[in-house]
């Protein structure tokens, strides 16, 4: 998964999403609440107070030196913006920029960018622990030591925290007391972040194989062999699963399957990095290099 290094920076119109997957229909609520939202699309479908004829209004609401250089993707939840920093993560108010707490997670970078669940702040580290945090106080509520680094950012659902592990793991953690509840482990090492959805935990691996395991068990469902190691995410729309791979091609998979129903050839890069969007029927992916593409349906095209 790409992280980036940025100082906080927030504009005049609040960022907000919708933890879609874990809510029900056509209910709105203003979180983000983990890495690509709960169904690993990066949209939301509520927001209404952003568009064309009023964009170019926008301005600079506040500003907030960390000290640090930034190392997640933001989360943001119940007025709070959750981040990772070198050693940190931070907890800013989301109408000012204020500090809210700050836990020092060691000396390690904070790259797992936040999940927030149930009151939990959930996180991995490259030190190799994975976090709950109280997401009022920042008070620790618990750590589980996996033994290897932790590049992915966790996934919550169903009172369960899935994450991928350097060593090849996919581990499942009771998100209340970080408990491991299964591990399956894959022949190379986890940079993406799993999506779940309908039960199945999605996850790309660099021993280039995408991965469908039973959330409850963690046993495998199917996999599918692409033609090169996968660092990026998976996107999961639909009953379509959506992974750009280390041989440069951005699939569209079964997901109850793992049939591939579309492969799309994108000009190499030297690393097959970014991770698919879903929004409004269109596929759109960074490869990693200096240009985007979005894919659409045929009879769309303009």
């Amino acid at each position: 998964m790409k992280r980036s290094a940025l100082v906080v920076l927030i504009l005049c119109v609040s960022f907000v999403s919708v933890a879609w997957g874990q809510q029900p229909a056509r209910t709105c609520v203003n979180n983000w609440s983990e890495f690509h939202r709960t169904n690993m699309q990066r949209s939301n479908p509520c927001e209404s107070g952003l568009g064309v004829n009023n964009v170019g209004n926008l301005s600079l609401k506040w500003f907030h030196y960390l000290g640090a250089r930034v190392t997640s993707d933001p989360a943001v939840a119940d007025g709070k913006v959750y981040l990772g920093s070198a050693g940190y993560v931070y907890a800013l108010k989301a109408s000012t920029g204020a500090k809210v707490w700050s836990y020092a997670a060691g000396d390690h970078y904070v790259t797992s960018s936040p999940a927030v669940a149930n009151g939990a702040v959930y996180f991995g580290s490259e030190e190799g622990n994975v976090y709950a945090l109280n997401a009022t106080t920042g008070a620790l509520l618990w750590s589980y030591n996996t033994g290897s680094y932790v590049y992915s950012s966790p996934a919550v659902a169903n009172g369960v925290v899935y994450i991928g592990l350097y060593n090849g793991s996919v581990d499942a953690l009771n998100a209340t007391t970080g408990a491991l509840l299964w591990s399956y482990r894959t022949s190379g090492y986890l940079d993406s972040s799993p999506a779940v959805a309908n039960g199945v935990v999605y996850i790309d691996s660099a021993d280039s194989n995408v991965y469908a395991l039973d959330a409850k068990t963690g046993l495998k469902l199917w996999s599918y062999a692409t033609g090169g190691g996968v660092s990026s995410s998976p996107a999961v729309a639909n009953g379509v699963v959506y992974v750009f791979a280390g041989d440069w091609n951005l699939y569209a998979l079964n997901a109850k399957t793992g049939a591939k129903l579309w492969s799309y050839a994108i000009s190499k890069v030297s690393i097959a990095s970014g991770s698919p969007v879903v929004a409004n029927a269109v596929v759109y992916i960074d490869p990693g290099k200096r240009d985007v593409y979005a894919f659409g349906l045929k009879q769309d095209r303009k």
